[in-house]
C-alpha cells in the first residue's frame, strides 16, 4: 500500500494575485485538519516594503522582489522537522513586521505568487497546484477583495493591475507549466458574469500524479457537463481533463464526493465540509465545483504523506 509514512508533506499553492489560493488554501486545511495544517504565504518573503517597491518601479511579482533562497530555506527546515522565523509581510499597510517562531506539522502549505521559480524549490513540494481561473473573473476578485480587506479603492486596484501587466506572463504564468494539476475556475456560458457559487472548474490533471479513478462516477450516467478526457496541454503533453460544472446538482456532487473518500479508507476521519467561500458582499457561500477541487487535493496530500506517490 505504500511506504513509510512521510513526518511533513508539503503542498504548494502557486498562482497570480487574487486567484483564490488563499479560499482553497482554507478548505483543504479543513479537510486535513487545522490542528494538523502548518499553512505560510509566499507573499511573506517580500524584499521590500510597498514604499520601497514603489520607489524601486519593482512590483511584488518580480522574483528580484523576493527573498527566494530563504523561502527554500524555509521549505527544506520545515521538511525536516525544524522551526523557522517567517517573516511577515503586512497587506493591510504593505510593511514588513516583526517575524514569527513556526513549527513544522504534519501538512505544510506554501502558497502565494513564487512558489514554483526554481528547480530546487518545485522539488521540495510533494504536491504542486498552479491556480488559473479566467482573467476576467481574476479581476473581479481582485477588486472586491482589495476594496473590502485592503482598504484601497477600486481606481487604486485598476491601477496596479496596469502596472502589473507585463509582470504576470513574465513572472507567473510560466510556473504553471511545472504543477501537477492547474485549477481553472471560469463562468458558464449562460452567465458571463457568475463569480461565486456557480462557476465551472477545470482541472488540468498531468501525469505527474497518481490521480483517482473517477470512471464510475463519469461511467454511471450521472453526467449533466460532468466529464473527463484525455487532451493535448499547450504543452502538446497528454494530460487528463476534469471539468465539473457549476450546476451540478446536490446529489451529483455528493456522488463523486463519495467516490472521492472511498478511495480515501486511511482517511475518513478527515471527512469535512468544504467549499466556503466569501463572495463580494462578505457573505459565507457554498460552492459545490470549490468543495470538490479542495477534496481532490486533500486527496493527494493524504497519499502523498501515506507513500501511495512514491509506488
Amino acid at each position: 500500500m505504500g511506504g513509510k509514512r512521510k513526518p511533513h508533506t508539503i503542498l504548494g499553492m502557486v498562482g497570480d494575485s487574487a486567484t483564490g489560493k488563499t479560499t482553497m488554501t482554507a478548505g483543504i486545511a479543513n479537510i486535513l485538519g487545522p490542528d494538523r495544517v502548518t499553512v505560510i504565504c509566499t507573499d511573506d518573503y517580500h524584499r521590500y516594503d510597498r514604499k520601497e517597491r514603489s520607489e524601486n518601479g519593482l512590483s511584488a511579482l518580480d522574483p528580484r522582489c523576493n527573498y527566494i533562497d530563504i523561502l527554500e530555506q524555509h521549505i527544506r527546515l520545515l521538511s525536516q522537522g525544524q522551526p523557522i522565523l517567517q517573516p511577515i509581510y503586512n497587506h493591510d499597510h504593505g510593511t514588513l513586521d516583526r517575524p514569527i517562531y513556526v513549527e513544522p506539522k504534519e501538512f505544510i502549505v506554501f502558497e502565494g505568487l513564487l512558489g514554483f521559480t526554481t528547480r530546487s524549490l518545485r522539488d521540495l513540494y510533494d504536491v504542486k497546484i498552479y491556480v488559473e481561473p479566467d482573467e476576467d473573473l481574476r479581476v473581479r476578485w481582485k477588486i472586491a477583495r482589495d476594496t473590502a480587506k485592503r482598504h484601497y479603492t477600486k481606481e487604486e486596484v485598476l491601477k496596479s493591475l496596469k502596472k502589473r501587466e507585463k509582470d504576470s506572463p513574465a513572472f507567473i504564468w510560466p510556473q504553471r507549466t511545472f504543477a501537477d494539476i492547474v485549477v481553472s475556475f471560469y463562468p458558464p456560458e449562460s452567465n458571463s458574469k457568475e463569480s461565486g457559487a456557480h462557476l465551472n472548474v477545470r482541472h488540468t490533471l498531468r501525469p505527474t500524479l497518481p490521480h483517482p479513478d473517477l470512471s464510475p462516477i463519469l461511467d454511471s450516467g450521472i453526467k449533466k457537463g460532468l466529464h473527463l478526457e484525455l487532451v493535448r496541454d499547450r504543452d502538446g503533453k497528454p494530460v487528463d481533463v476534469l471539468e465539473i460544472p457549476g450546476n451540478i446538482g446536490d446529489d451529483e456532487a455528493k456522488k463523486l464526493e463519495e467516490l472521492i473518500w472511498s478511495h480515501l479508507p486511511e482517511a475518513q476521519h478527515l471527512r469535512a465540509n468544504v467549499g466556503s467561500y466569501t463572495d463580494e458582499k462578505q457573505t459565507q457561500k457554498i460552492s459545490h465545483p470549490l468543495a470538490l477541487t479542495q477534496l481532490l487535493i486533500a486527496y493527494h496530500m493524504v497519499k502523498a504523506q501515506v507513500g501511495v506517490h512514491a509506488i
